[in-house]
């Protein structure tokens, strides 16, 4: 049984439209019949198109190493505090045949080669591929989404906590992981085709990425004084809020704030307090998710 949280997500056996679309793709590309971090966004479909989009162009699709990618996926989500992110790409670390390293990054332990270090810290520079960037942006806001609203377990009963399971996960995921996917053919599941950011060049991952902030930007139509909101992640460093930092008395503009700084912390009190419906729910994660996630847009141009 997955353990979502504030949210009822649409099976695969339920879907219609652009989310059995989705379901139906990400099943092929993964060998995955579900994946919850995805379908915690079903009651936003096209948000779920454009995060698993941005998640296949970036995460999976083209030639850049898949260990690379999963470094980066890793490194972000060890920072922003997600256990069901860290332990899921730990699995798919294994994937891609790199079981040593895997466990000695969740044993807290840097790579010793140089280059995996320097993306594990998400150390990222204008030379690396779009790929790499799209990633790390990728998982800034999945880590927020997935912490709000699905709890830490990636197995039921917590069985990605042992190092067999894991070692088992990667080893049946290894055919999927190891797969070559065409770049490109998550777009034609997109509801919008913004222009693509300069860092990305040419790549689908800034087409994908455009859209996603784009779509969870529409959050800030249900979220009184947006702008302001805005502006107090823009001046955040970061850190996280300790415990005891004051939130914001409206609802809703709280739950923003939560999902941009520590949405880990959001309970059924904070959701039930601002009345909304799931759509609405996530919506309003995404936007605060989006906001946070923009931080960290590469400044430079590929090469």
């Amino acid at each position: 049984m997955m353990s979502f949280r504030h949210v009822t997500p649409v099976p695969p056996r339920s879907a219609t439209g652009l989310v059995a679309e989705v379901y139906r793709q990400q099943a092929a590309d993964t060998g995955l019949p579900r994946m919850p971090a995805l379908m915690v966004l079903s009651p936003v479909p096209e948000l779920l198109a454009a995060t698993w989009s941005l998640l296949r162009e970036a995460l999976m699709a083209g030639p850049v190493p898949r260990t690379d990618r999963e470094l980066v996926a890793l490194g972000v989500s060890l920072a922003n505090r997600c256990p069901f992110c860290v332990n899921a790409h730990a699995m798919f670390l294994h994937a891609t045949g790199d079981h040593r390293l895997a466990e000695a990054v969740l044993r807290g332990e840097r790579p010793a080669d140089p280059r995996q270090a320097r993306l594990l810290d998400v150390a990222l520079s204008p030379d690396d591929p779009p790929e790499l960037a799209g990633t790390a942006l990728a998982f800034h806001f999945i880590n927020r989404m997935v912490s709000a609203l699905h709890t830490d377990d990636v197995l039921p009963g917590g069985l990605q906590r042992s190092r067999a399971v894991r070692g088992l996960a990667g080893r049946m995921l290894s055919r999927a992981a190891a797969r070559p996917l065409p770049p490109g053919e998550s777009l034609r599941l997109l509801p919008v085709t913004p222009p693509s950011p300069a860092w990305a060049g040419r790549s689908p991952v800034g087409t994908a990425y455009a859209a996603l902030v784009e779509i969870a930007e529409r959050g800030a139509e249900l979220v009184p004084q947006a702008a302001a909101v805005r502006e107090e992640i823009a001046a955040w460093d970061g850190t996280h809020p300790p415990l005891g930092s004051p939130w914001p008395a409206e609802p809703v503009r709280r739950l923003a704030l939560l999902a941009a700084k520590a949405p880990y912390r959001i309970g059924e009190a904070d959701v039930a307090a601002a009345g909304l419906d799931e759509a609405g729910l996530v919506g309003v994660l995404a936007f605060g998710a989006v906001t946070a996630t923009r931080r960290h847009e590469p400044r430079g141009i590929p090469a």
